[in-house]
C-alpha cells in the first residue's frame, strides 16, 4: 500500500509539501499541487479520513449515539447500525459508535465539546430528550432516528408506530378477536418517555376505543422469564384474552412458552403480533411470528443523509420524515376461536 513518503518521492517534493497539498494548511504553487495529486493518482494513494477532512476544517467523521437500552442489542438494532455505517462510508464519512447510557450526559457533553465529530445521529429517542439541548448549545449538527414530543426545528426520520398499532388492532378485530391485549416494555422505560413505547401504546388505545373493545395493558421487562410471567397478569385483567400485541420482542418467547404450558396452540388458541421487530427475529421463533416491521435499514440510511445534508449546508431545513410500517403475516396470528375460555 503506497504511503505519503512514496508520493513525495514520485512528485519530487518534501513530505510536508504533500501534507500541505492534501490539507491546505499552507499555500503552495498550483503546479506543485497538481504534481502531488498526479503522483497520488499514479500510485493509488488515498489520504486517510482525517487528512481529507482538514481541507474543509471537518473531520469527515460522524457519530451514531446508540445508548444501550434495557433490552440490550439484538439483530433489529444491528440493522440500523449497519445501514447507517454503510451510508456514511458511501458519502465519504466514517462513523463511530457512541454507546454510553442516557444518564452519562456529562460524558456526552465532553465528547461534543472536543470537536472530534462533524455531527451526531441519535437513536433511542425519548419524548423529552436531553441530548438535544447539549447539541444545540454546542452548535453541533444532529439528526434523530426517532421522534420527540416537540419536533420544532428538528430533523428526524421515524416509523409511524402509533398508526401501526391502530392498524394491528384493526387487523386482529377483523379476524374476530374482541379481547386484545397490549404488552409494552417495562414501566420504567415507558415512564421515562421512550418514544416507540409511548406512541405504540397510544395507537393501541385509540384502536381499541375506535373498535369498542376493552383495553388490557401490561408492562414487562425485556426478558424471556418476564414474558413467561406476564401472561398470568394479562389474563388476570382479562380472562377472555385471545390476542396480544407487543412492542417487546425480547419477552415474546416467554409469552409463547407460557401459552404452551397452558395447552394453548398458537394461533389456534391465541394470536400474537409483534410491532417493531424484524424478519431476522420473527423467523427464528416457532411458529414464525407475525410482525409489523418498521423500515429499519431505510431509517438508518435517512438518519445519516439528513445529518450530512445539514453538515454540508444543503438547502434542506428541518426535514421530518414519517415512514409506514409493514404488516407481515406469519404463523402466530389467525382467526379467533369464539368459544375460547368458555
Amino acid at each position: 500500500m503506497p504511503t505519503m513518503i512514496d508520493v513525495a518521492k514520485r512528485a519530487g517534493v518534501a513530505i510536508s509539501t504533500v501534507s500541505y497539498a492534501i490539507n491546505g494548511t499552507r499555500p503552495i504553487s498550483e503546479e506543485t499541487r497538481q504534481r502531488v495529486f498526479a503522483a497520488m493518482e499514479d500510485l493509488g494513494y488515498k489520504p486517510n479520513v482525517f487528512a481529507r477532512g482538514l481541507a474543509g476544517k471537518r473531520s469527515r467523521i460522524i457519530a451514531l449515539h446508540f445508548p444501550i437500552p434495557e433490552r440490550g442489542v439484538g439483530l433489529t438494532e444491528i440493522e440500523f447500525i449497519a445501514s447507517a455505517a454503510n451510508t456514511a462510508r458511501e458519502n465519504g464519512y466514517e462513523m463511530v459508535l457512541w454507546t454510553f447510557e442516557m444518564h452519562d450526559l456529562d460524558e456526552l457533553r465532553q465528547l461534543t465539546q472536543q470537536g472530534l465529530v462533524d455531527g451526531v445521529v441519535a437513536m433511542e429517542v425519548y419524548e423529552h430528550d436531553q441530548r438535544i439541548a447539549i447539541w444545540r448549545d454546542a452548535g453541533l449538527p444532529f439528526s434523530l432516528i426517532g421522534l420527540t414530543a416537540n419536533t420544532d426545528g428538528l430533523r428526524f426520520v421515524e416509523a409511524d408506530f402509533e398508526q401501526a398499532a391502530q392498524d394491528t388492532v384493526h387487523y386482529l378485530a377483523q379476524l374476530g378477536h374482541t379481547h386484545i391485549g397490549f404488552l409494552n416494555q417495562s414501566r420504567a422505560v415507558y415512564d421515562a418517555g421512550y418514544g416507540p413505547g409511548v406512541r405504540t401504546q397510544r395507537g393501541y388505545e385509540k384502536g381499541v376505543q375506535t373498535a369498542g373493545l376493552p383495553s388490557t395493558i401490561q408492562y414487562c421487562q425485556a426478558t424471556v422469564s418476564a414474558g413467561f410471567e406476564t401472561l398470568d397478569s394479562l389474563l388476570a385483567q382479562d380472562p377472555d384474552l385471545t390476542a396480544l400485541i407487543t412492542i417487546n420482542d425480547r419477552a415474546v418467547p416467554g409469552v409463547m412458552q407460557a401459552a404452551a404450558e397452558r395447552g394453548w396452540r398458537i394461533p389456534d388458541d391465541f394470536s400474537l403480533v409483534v410491532i417493531g421487530s424484524s424478519a431476522s427475529i420473527a423467523e427464528l421463533m416457532t411458529p414464525p411470528v407475525t410482525t409489523v416491521e418498521p423500515p429499519n435499514a431505510a431509517m438508518g440510511r435517512l438518519g445519516v443523509e439528513l445529518l450530512i445534508q445539514q453538515i454540508e449546508d444543503q438547502e434542506q431545513k428541518n426535514v421530518q420524515i414519517m415512514l409506514p410500517c409493514t404488516l407481515v403475516i406469519r404463523g402466530s396470528s389467525g382467526p379467533c376461536r369464539r368459544d375460547f375460555g368458555k
